[in-house]
């Protein structure tokens, strides 16, 4: 009988662990975003807007685009599929809009100032994530427009979209990670601030690497 009520009681634990996550996650893209807004006072200099930007990109918009399709923790959880699918695609659009603006404005800085591009692992994986950003984007298009995909199943389509879109988050959250051993950000504040900034993009993957897996194992468990 007490194996039976633990039992029971799993799923409103799992979904409330969930929720929690959700809405920690939640919590932290906005807080790093302001907080790095406040550091930098984009719109000071050419180099403000790009900490500014690149922080937008990845721990506001994309973060919270790929949100949208918690089960525990979207915002518009009550909207139809077809819905989260446009609002998602126009939330990583956005995204990849201030990452390429963010990039464009440190190249311009570095450009002013007679200094080399991309020689730190920062610089190099940003370029790299970038690029990747702007390909993901546009290998979402024949999710909404699927005639393009000719001979590809949608399911197979939202498959490699999801784990391609889950490395490119990877790879921004790894770069916002190195962005914060910056010269800049390293002067800007603490010791134990640090600490706590880093966390922020390692929780926030954390939380969206689970998000990712655990959808695609729950539609195979009812596949199978």
């Amino acid at each position: 009988m007490a194996h039976s009520k633990e039992a029971e009681s799993e799923p409103g634990l799992y979904g409330f662990t969930r929720a929690a996550s959700a809405a920690l996650t939640h919590l932290l893209s906005f807080i790093s975003t302001a907080f790095i807004a406040f550091l930098s006072r984009p719109g000071t200099s050419w180099f403000s807007w790009h900490p500014f930007l690149m922080t937008l990109a990845f721990s506001f918009f994309m973060t919270e685009a790929i949100l949208l399709f918690s089960p525990h923790g979207s915002l518009i959880k009550r909207f139809s599929h077809k819905t989260k699918g446009r609002v998602h695609w126009i939330l990583q659009c956005l995204g990849a809009f201030c990452a390429v603006l963010g990039l464009t404005a440190i190249f311009y800085n570095k450009h002013l100032n007679g200094k080399p591009h991309f020689t730190s692992w920062h610089g190099l994986l940003g370029l790299l994530t970038v690029c990747v950003v702007a390909a993901q984007s546009l290998a979402a298009v024949p999710l909404i427009y699927h005639s393009l995909a000719k001979g590809w199943s949608l399911a197979k389509l939202k498959r490699y979209h999801a784990a391609s879109g889950l490395i490119t988050y990877l790879l921004g959250s790894g770069s916002l990670l190195l962005g914060l051993c910056s010269t800049w950000f390293t002067a800007s504040v603490g010791e134990y601030t640090w600490y706590l900034s880093a966390l922020c993009p390692v929780l926030s993957a954390l939380a969206i690497m689970n998000q990712v897996s655990s959808a695609y194992i729950a539609k195979k468990r009812l596949q199978s």
